[in-house]
């Protein structure tokens, strides 16, 4: 049987299970495992554990839980409400500053946490129901609240990062700096359609009534006082990584400390906290590495019997420009994006994708910032989008998916418009790693 036959009928698998509504890592690992013992025997099973157990191994994948738990601590901590709080009076009262103040917010927690599940449930939470009552259009506030909460998957210590090199065998350091300038950007062109959008129809943004937000810009400087404590935090985790004081695992263990020191500061800090944000960090590790384990398992299987050399060849033989090739590799991680887990998509493709990056000539750095700004895309889009049902999970009363995956929809085509200046300026992801690193 021809790997092209194999490869169809291994997707066609995948299709199958995940349509009776087996979990994505359960239905790798089972199409992994009998893969295997078809072509190997039983022996195929120790070839599955053992591709599995390289990766499980890797010290750098240590860091994930440790961002998590820190995402978890501060969230149960007050941090995010105090921070939306000091940065909407910071704002003052032009007009449009709360969804502006909402989206600088969502770039601080995601330089604190990595994660956008946390982030995005904060923002719903704290600056949705704001947003509502002093009458901001609907679309507008939950578009950005998703939209600039998934700025976590690019603006480091970005956790699709973390697991990005170590799949794609790369300098996690190096993406972290190169996911800066591109995460900023993105972020401008949010704030700045937010403000051309109010400048030209007013009734989407009314003036912030808060009494303070009329003060003063002398007087309202006071009221940063909740934002010191996070840039304090963001300062010491980065740092110590850009430094080469320490790894990213290791800068990741002092931001958990540092984020209980934050709690205790904030006198939030108690056994049922800690309980919370524990629990919340098994579990959402837990499924990270299901994931991980049926991923790389099938890849691995995929892998021995020839299939990657085979996708790689089918690549590399395209008679297009190289910049095409690429693009064609960001068409397929969106379509897959409709379907499949964003790790399973990581593992899937990327162990594929980047010997043929290398091989055109192109940066493994550059590539990894513009697939992480693809995953960004991803969380996003309908009909799986995770931004909206983790915003729908929070959301008031009256708010449906379908108001959330409209109110996207906009900031879809924006964060495009990112990725394509990336593409095209590549010196937009690489110029902070070559300073820093070379």
């Amino acid at each position: 049987m021809g790997i092209e036959v194999v490869t169809l009928l291994i997707v066609l698998a995948l299709l199958g299970l995940m349509a009776f509504g087996i979990p994505l890592g359960v239905t790798t690992l089972t199409v992994s495992v009998a893969t295997s013992l078809i072509y190997f025997g039983p022996k195929g099973l120790f070839l599955v554990a053992s591709n599995v157990y390289h990766v499980l191994e890797k010290y750098e994948l240590v860091a994930v839980p440790f961002f998590v738990f820190m995402a978890n601590v501060l969230e149960r901590s007050g941090i995010a409400r105090a921070l939306f709080d000091s940065m909407s009076i910071l704002g003052g009262r032009a007009r449009g500053s709360v969804a502006v103040q909402t989206c600088v917010v969502a770039v601080i927690l995601a330089a604190m946490s990595g994660i956008m599940g946390g982030e995005i449930v904060m923002l719903g939470l704290i600056a949705l129901p704001q947003m509502l009552r002093l009458g901001y259009d609907r679309n507008l506030s939950i578009g950005i609240i998703c939209a600039a909460g998934a700025l976590a998957t690019l603006i480091p210590p970005s956790v699709v990062m973390i697991v990005y090199g170590l799949a794609a065998q790369v300098s996690i350091t190096k993406l972290f700096a190169g996911g800066v300038i591109p995460g900023l950007i993105l972020a401008a062109i949010f704030v700045g359609y937010i403000l051309i959008r109010c400048r030209l129809n007013p009734s989407l943004a009314p003036i912030n009534d808060a009494p303070e937000a009329a003060l003063p810009l002398r007087q309202r400087l006071k009221y940063l006082k909740g934002a010191v404590l996070p840039f304090i935090l963001i300062g010491a985790v980065l740092g110590m990584i850009y430094s080469g004081i320490t790894t990213v695992t290791e800068a990741a263990a002092m931001g958990a400390v540092g984020a209980m020191i934050i709690a205790i500061i904030l006198k939030q800090f108690s056994y049922r906290m800690i309980r919370d944000a524990m629990r919340q960090t098994v579990l959402t590790v837990g499924s990270i590495i299901w994931l991980v384990l049926g991923a790389v398992s099938l890849v691995g299987i995929y892998n021995l019997i020839g299939g990657i050399s085979f996708l790689r060849g089918v690549l590399e033989g395209l008679d297009l420009p190289p910049l095409a090739v690429i693009a064609v590799m960001m068409g397929i991680v969106m379509i897959l994006g409709t379907f499949l887990e964003w790790i399973a998509i990581i593992f899937i493709t990327v162990p594929i994708f980047a010997p043929v990056v290398v091989g055109l000539g192109f940066d493994p750095i550059w590539f990894g910032v513009l697939f992480a700004m693809n995953i960004q895309i991803y969380y996003l889009s309908p009909p799986f989008g995770p931004a909206c049902f983790f915003l729908k999970s929070v959301a008031p009363e009256g708010v449906e998916l379908q108001h959330i995956f409209r109110a996207v929809l906009p900031f879809i085509g924006l964060q495009i418009i990112g990725m394509l200046l990336v593409l095209f300026f590549p010196q937009l992801a690489l110029w902070l790693p070559n300073l820093l690193f070379n």
